[in-house]
């Protein structure tokens, strides 16, 4: 399961990042480090993007990018 795939008020425990090592670096900087809870706590009229609560900070996420982080409920 990926970040994208989160309803509203999901939490989750983060399991892996991937991708190009651009957006991977991207993402652990955020604050999307395996090990951390994660809360979806709005979403877009569209569904993209997201906003998480990630380490005491709410981020926003595009799709393509919420699909690089792999966790579980």
């Amino acid at each position: 399961m990926t970040l994208e795939e989160l309803n509203l008020n999901d939490y989750v425990t983060i399991v892996n990042v991937s991708g190009d090592l651009t957006i991977k670096r991207r993402l652990l900087d955020l604050g999307f480090i395996p090990g951390e809870e994660v809360k979806c706590v709005l979403v877009s009229p569209f569904h993209d993007p997201k906003a998480y609560l990630v380490h005491g900070n709410v981020i926003a996420l595009r799709g393509v990018d919420a699909k690089n982080v792999e966790v579980v409920k």
